[in-house]
């Protein structure tokens, strides 16, 4: 029972910091509710974040489509039970919302649910947001097993969500401090620069004498102060595309794992330009990073291969070991929390990762992203 009960508080710890590597505070949220689903095995779930005046802030779903989010009249406004666990703050397990006092029914076009379990989240006195489910997938009630399991959630979620705010206010400060220290750089250079040059040309034409030989060093002046514009430019671009390339992804996965001396590895790169953001790159970079180190713990390998290429306008990148392999079929029964991140990062960004894999014969793992900007 022990190794039962830890074996799910890893799951959870797994499944929460899969949750903070979302890019912003929103796809935290939404990874979150995404997780909650899954765990409690609900057809519905989402997670709601206060605003402080009663309403909420921010409310992320999962198990309805974007069609049928655009349909329904608005979003929840922290009314009803929503409102009461929020100033409660305390779970709220129930068979039938409907009848519950406190229910005020849905909008227009809102799926219709039945059961509920409403978990706050929380550290100390502070709410951080409500996990709401409702609906479990086999259309049974919710157990004391799923209420313990999400509270669990919550706790972890509490630390991600503070983590992800902390992160957003941070990104913000540094931001301004950007733009001042830019505002700064231009307006002790190059807007300097230019009122200078305006203050020779109202003199010039003052004076009612402008002659050619006048004119020239302006327009080096002007030249000079273009190419100053021009290098700020590109230092903002420099950094705004400073990412990590395939092949810096795998030596820092091989270089941070510390692989046997006995396990030979090989990388085979394209040299290509790739459209992604930083927060791409790192998903695809924590992919790489769990199918090596699932060959160089399980597999008992001599040899593991590295490559990438592009074609058909996606990023194919393969991980291959001539190891003893695994049923894949039997990995996927198991439900491994490692593989389940793998296919979720992918699959956050329209992409895939597929296994070939027979016991005595091998992996190779092909991840499958397509090459557009995000």
């Amino acid at each position: 029972m022990i190794n039962i009960v830890l074996d799910r508080l890893k799951e959870i710890a797994s499944a929460v910091l899969y949750a903070t590597e979302g890019s912003n505070l929103e796809a935290v949220l939404e990874r979150i509710a995404e997780v909650a689903k899954e765990m409690a095995s609900t057809k519905y779930a989402a997670l709601g974040i206060p605003n402080g005046v009663g309403g909420l802030r921010y409310f992320k779903t999962a198990g309805m489509t974007d069609e049928q989010i655009a349909l329904i009249d608005h979003l929840p406004k922290g009314h009803g039970l929503i409102g009461a666990i929020m100033r409660e703050r305390e779970t709220l397990c129930l068979k039938d919302m409907s009848l519950d006092s406190r229910s005020v029914g849905f909008p227009d076009n809102h799926p219709h649910m039945t059961s509920l379990l409403g978990v706050p989240i929380k550290l100390g006195s502070q709410l951080f947001g409500v996990l709401y489910l409702c609906d479990k997938v086999d259309n049974t009630s919710f157990t004391d097993v799923d209420q313990m399991l999400i509270e669990t959630l919550a706790s972890y979620a509490a630390l991600a969500i503070s983590s992800a705010s902390l992160n957003e206010q941070h990104s913000r400060l540094r931001l301004l401090e950007e733009r001042e220290r830019i505002g700064m750089e231009l307006h002790d250079g190059v807007i300097q620069s230019l009122y200078g040059i305006g203050m020779h040309v109202e003199l010039l034409r003052m004076s009612g004498n402008i002659r050619a030989e006048d004119m020239q060093p302006l327009v080096d002046s002007l030249n000079e102060v273009i190419e100053d514009i021009r290098s700020y430019i590109g230092q903002l671009r420099h950094r705004s595309n400073q990412t990590l390339t395939l092949r810096d992804c795998f030596l820092r996965v091989v270089e941070r794992l510390n692989l046997s001396d006995q396990l030979e590895v090989t990388i085979d790169t394209e040299e290509m330009k790739l459209p992604f953001t930083p927060a791409v790159m790192e998903s695809i970079y924590l992919i790489i990073n769990e199918a090596v180190s699932n060959a160089a713990r399980h597999a008992d390998a001599t040899r593991l291969h590295l490559s990438a290429r592009s074609e058909g306008g996606h990023l194919l990148i393969q991980i291959s070991d001539d190891g003893k392999g695994f049923s894949v079929e039997e990995a996927h029964l198991q439900g491994g929390l490692g593989l389940r991140n793998m296919q979720r990062r992918a699959r956050l960004y329209g992409g895939e990762v597929l296994i070939d894999s027979r016991p005595f014969g091998g992996t190779r793992l092909t991840i499958r992203v397509p090459l557009r900007a995000y």
